[in-house]
């Protein structure tokens, strides 16, 4: 196991993960992790996405649970994160809420696109009615409008778009860079990402080839399990450094108070 920080993990505010804190951070400690940090859904606007989510009204309850367990286990580095979707035309709505809690991490994701929750189980078959690169264009122009609101510290599961195995024949290389460049610009890290590799795409988030771009452009990375699950807390690590190191990496980030903090792989 590759003692790295899990900066993804989620409680059942989400109504979609099982366990509670408590037993994310045993497990981490069980795996000798040094740091955790929980991200569970922003709440939103009540149009967006409810089923899979806190409510503003919960949202203090989650800063009790992140408090009562890192006051119960103080030999565990434990952070108080969220991941926070963006959906054009809720900028004002996020911004606002993000700027009112003091946050360690803010990690920034995507998970539609328009009306099409393109890594859902339920849109599944919309998949078969688009062009697959039109849907990974999309995506990766979301990514440069993510990175342009400087809101977040980090882009979560840069490729997530592959995760039912739609993945294009055209190279996608030049779409990397154009998204990467944005990334880069406006300061942001990604995250190594090894849900996927519990999914039908097998492959950590993201690929190869975008994680080296990403290299080369010297853009920092964060991990995370994306664990829904004590059990998932940690899982893959060991396949994300081999990852991280193929790709030229030799140190990973944390944060703390919206503070990028790097430390080396072991």
């Amino acid at each position: 196991m590759n003692m790295l920080p899990d900066c993804h993990l989620h409680t059942p505010l989400c109504k979609h993960a099982a366990g509670e804190p408590e037993a994310y951070a045993d497990q981490a400690i069980a795996k000798g992790l040094p740091e955790i940090a929980f991200t569970d859904h922003v709440p939103m606007p009540a149009w967006y996405d409810a089923e899979s989510r806190m409510t503003e009204s919960e949202f203090p309850r989650y800063r009790t649970m992140i408090e009562r367990v890192r006051k119960a286990r103080p030999n565990l580095a434990i952070r108080f994160g969220i991941e926070a979707d963006f959906v054009p035309g809720t900028e004002d709505f996020l911004g606002k809420f993000l700027a009112s809690h003091p946050f360690d991490y803010v990690l920034g994701s995507i998970h539609t696109l328009g009306d099409f929750g393109f890594d859902n189980e339920r849109y599944a078959a919309e998949w078969s009615r688009r062009d697959v690169f039109t849907v990974w264009q999309d995506y990766f122009r979301l990514v440069q409008l993510l990175a342009k609101t400087r809101m977040f510290d980090a882009l979560a599961h840069p490729d997530l778009v592959k995760k039912f195995g739609h993945v294009p024949k055209e190279d996608l290389g030049p779409m990397f860079q154009d998204a990467l460049a944005c990334v880069k610009e406006y300061g942001l890290a990604i995250e190594v990402n090894t849900a996927g590799l519990r999914k039908k795409c097998r492959e950590i988030y993201p690929s190869r080839r975008l994680l080296e771009i990403a290299f080369d452009l010297g853009i920092p990375v964060v991990t995370g399990s994306d664990a829904h699950a004590p059990s998932e807390v940690g899982a893959g690590f060991d396949e994300a450094a081999a990852l991280l190191r193929g790709a030229g990496y030799r140190e990973v980030s944390r944060f703390e108070k919206r503070r990028r903090i790097p430390c080396p792989i072991s």
